[in-house]
């Protein structure tokens, strides 16, 4: 689209649409999903729309995670496109799909996240370097975040590792990643954990412009406080903390959808007073 606006313009209008960052999670488990909902493709339709009816106001972006609608086979990518259709134009649509590969194929997976359900970012691997992640910067006002320091207890196996040059994998990762957005038409992020608030600091030091994906929050255990304290970007705004089951599975029963309201509204009053 010609001279759409930055990924980071709009998060901006976002946050100042909503008074908070809050990215509601779409990880939909047919099994967990309250009340009378059918446990088949449908429900998980039903469901998700309720969920966006009910929070659209509060929501600065919903992230499906394309693990659960990819495990409904082929209808799990219709009841996307019917979500992607579903949010409305000033809520941003991150697409949690982890991707990562050589580069026809990472052609491919843009083409398919960004050309065909028109996602406004997607979140992706950086472990086989710069050409992996180059066709999707290719898609004017978008932004692909790359993992970065995660919110997993495993992080650590690989992440944290210090590299011959004294710096960590992770440091590494953030200033070389954010880096290849140079000269192009998309932003490239980061994915830094909530759980990992000891080091979002020093990760938004290194690259003060770059927007974050925060995940962790909520039923992880993450500190909402301290990482929108240390992660909001230069200009005070550049950050989007996720939240899924909190906000999901608020209640068990019918009355699920104004449950999931009543949570996102508490999370984005404890978010106002950053922005």
């Amino acid at each position: 689209m010609a001279n759409r606006a930055t990924f980071s313009a709009r998060l901006e209008k976002a946050i100042r649409r909503t008074g908070g960052c809050l990215c509601v999670g779409l990880d939909v488990d047919p099994t967990k999903m309250p009340g009378d909902i059918p446990r088949d493709g449908q429900g998980v339709l039903r469901f998700c729309r309720s969920i966006i009816d009910s929070t659209h106001d509060l929501a600065a972006a919903y992230k499906p995670n394309m693990a659960f609608f990819e495990a409904m086979g082929v209808q799990g990518f219709e009841i996307l496109e019917l979500l992607r259709q579903s949010v409305p134009q000033e809520v941003l649509f991150v697409m949690d799909a982890k991707r990562g590969d050589i580069g026809n194929t990472s052609q491919a997976y843009a083409k398919s996240f960004f050309g065909l359900l028109k996602s406004d970012a997607v979140t992706l691997s950086p472990y086989m370097g710069k050409d992996s992640v180059e066709p999707f910067l290719e898609y004017e006002g978008t932004c692909s975040f790359v993992l970065c320091l995660t919110s997993n207890p495993s992080a650590a196996d690989f992440q944290t590792q210090a590299l011959q040059s004294g710096e960590k994998l992770y440091e590494k990762v953030a200033k070389t990643a954010v880096g290849w957005a140079q000269g192009k038409k998309a932003e490239v992020g980061l994915v830094v954990g909530a759980t990992q608030a000891q080091f979002i600091g020093d990760i938004r030091k290194l690259v003060p412009n770059a927007p974050f994906l925060v995940p962790g929050v909520g039923a992880q255990g993450g500190d909402l406080g301290a990482a929108l304290k240390a992660g909001r970007a230069k200009d005070g705004f550049g950050i989007l903390v996720n939240v899924s089951r909190q906000v999901l599975y608020a209640s068990s029963g019918n009355d699920f959808a104004n449950a999931a309201r009543e949570q996102a509204q508490k999370i984005v009053g404890e978010m106002k007073p950053y922005f």
